[in-house]
């Protein structure tokens, strides 16, 4: 053979590979609303950037008839390539293979990926569309995902990993996306579960169609298993694209630092309007955000879980940083489990990638009632808590308007170690709210008061202006300042720089026993 056959010869190979399963299945892929996985990295990746690494790569696998069978890539298109110019490197599952079911080589795939990527320092992204572990090859196939599940782990807090969920997810395909840092579900034709409804309605006698079991409503709203929902695969991917843009390659770098874009003309100015002068009366956290933040650079994240918190990325003067913030419009904005493992997790991700951390406090305290106590709200709240104290990033802290007892403490107070901590001069600072408090303090009196209603609202009244103001709390030092709502974004802005090369030592460890 010439070196011209030999040439085309790879050409033809190389088309071949690109196939995957062939043209039917190709067609049949597109015709149940789903890309493919060279279709997904084109879209997800800069243009002409993608090179490939293992496209020969096939199983070895000889029963159930595999040996005549062995198309070749495996089912999984794996390489590297780039996103706005910085390294990233890919795995995306070929569901036209084998339904992107998962062997042996399948696997080694994707852990030399993983290898690589932890090794050159740079983010690792999975695009999962697969019918889960390959039956005909065993134990083989429950080996390779374990052997993805150490690398997830050991590569956690490293390199940021993403998963993307394009299609079916089963059994034990959903643990590496789980120990990865953020899911991303495409609506309607991602699914998610442990074990599906045919086996759920076996052996517990439920019916349930797979979208209410696992598709990408059900995670991000019930379960919160997934950080983002999109409306489809190529929106799917694009929030892949701008998520990376306020992520670090690895935890050895910061984040990229962009052009400031200050808020609309007039936008702090309406900071002073937003927060009721009722302190009862509800308002969005994210109103403010939007006007002390880089305009139109917040990414909010979990948007559809445990909303009475707030969290996600943004920027301040072309800085990334973390926010989080109470929001009074759903449940008062109070602490409950799923509130506190949500914002946990997301202060953990920014300090383990140097990111700072704003976080706006409106907090009534942690929500009472049996429920919350039987399923464990001082475990799970203090998951939030250790959190903030292990953070040794920048954290800047602006209280808006409540905050009440231990929740006061949890929320980057000065007494967790925050840098920065300022208040509003609407901000109440309290064991408890006035209501409560009098409740207490004044039990005896309100019951003689010949008017108690009078005397309830004297004694209200009192209580807040000696103990529930933020300049108790400032003479003491525990508010490094008072200031109007208008100068946030200033504030936050100048401490920050301050702040950005802060270095926090502790003591040696191999690690903390957060309360899992």
């Amino acid at each position: 053979m010439t070196s011209d056959e030999k040439v085309n010869e790879l050409r033809k190979v190389r088309e071949q590979t690109r196939l995957g399963g062939g043209r039917a299945r190709i067609e049949k892929q597109h015709a149940s609303g789903k890309l493919t996985a060279r279709e997904r990295i084109d879209l997800l990746l800069d243009a002409g950037t993608f090179q490939e690494v293992d496209a020969f790569v096939v199983h070895q696998a000889t029963r159930f008839g595999m040996d005549k069978n062995k198309p070749m890539g495996d089912g999984v298109v794996t390489g590297f390539g780039k996103v706005d110019g910085r390294l990233v490197y890919v795995f995306a599952q070929d569901f036209t293979v084998f339904g992107g079911s998962l062997g042996l080589a399948h696997a080694a795939k994707i852990c030399k990926i993983m290898d690589l990527a932890l090794k050159n320092g740079a983010p690792v992204i999975g695009l999962n569309d697969s019918g889960g572990a390959r039956i005909q090859e065993g134990v083989d196939a429950l080996g390779g995902y374990a052997e993805i599940f150490w690398r997830n782990t050991v590569s956690s807090g490293v390199i940021p990993q993403i998963s993307a969920i394009l299609g079916p997810c089963a059994g034990g395909a959903v643990y590496s996306p789980a120990i990865t840092d953020f899911i991303i579900m495409a609506d309607k034709t991602a699914h998610m579960f442990i074990t599906g409804p045919d086996v759920i309605k076996t052996v517990t006698g439920e019916e349930v169609d797979f979208e209410t079991l696992g598709g990408a409503h059900t995670h991000n709203e019930k379960s919160g298993v997934a950080h983002f929902r999109s409306d489809d695969e190529e929106d799917a991917l694009f929030t892949i694209r701008r998520l990376l843009s306020y992520l670090p390659s690895n935890n050895g770098q910061r984040p990229p630092l962009v052009e400031a874009r200050p808020p609309a003309p007039g936008a702090a100015d309406e900071l002073a309007k937003i927060v009721p002068a009722d302190p009862n009366k509800p308002y969005d956290i994210k109103d403010v955000i939007s006007r002390v933040v880089d305009q139109d650079s917040f990414l909010e994240v979990h948007a559809d879980y445990a909303k009475n918190i707030v969290v996600g990325f943004a920027r301040l003067d072309g800085q990334a940083v973390g926010v989080v913030g109470n929001q009074p419009k759903v449940l008062a904005g109070v602490l409950d489990i799923a509130a506190s493992v949500k914002a946990g997790r997301f202060v953990r991700f920014c300090d383990a990638f140097n990111i700072p951390l704003v976080t706006f406090v409106d907090v009534p305290g942690f929500l009472p009632g049996t429920d919350q106590e039987f399923r464990g709200i001082i475990r799970q709240g203090a998951k939030l808590l250790y959190a903030y104290c292990e953070a040794t990033v920048p954290k800047l802290t602006v209280i808006t308007r409540k905050a009440y007892g231990g929740a006061y403490d949890v929320m980057s107070s000065k007494h967790v170690r925050a840098d920065y901590n300022a208040a509003w001069p609407g901000a109440e600072i309290a064991v408890m709210g006035p209501e409560g408090a009098v409740n207490i303090l004044y039990r005896q009196e309100l019951k003689e008061a010949a008017d108690p209603a009078a005397k309830r609202r004297e004694v209200v009244e009192d209580y807040r202006e000696h103990f529930a103001n933020p300049y108790v709390a400032a003479e003491k030092g525990y508010v490094d300042d008072v200031i109007e709502p208008q100068e946030t974004r200033a504030k936050l802005i100048a401490n920050l720089e301050a702040c950005l090369a802060k270095e926090e030592p502790r003591p040696w460890r191999k690690h903390g026993n957060i309360p899992l």
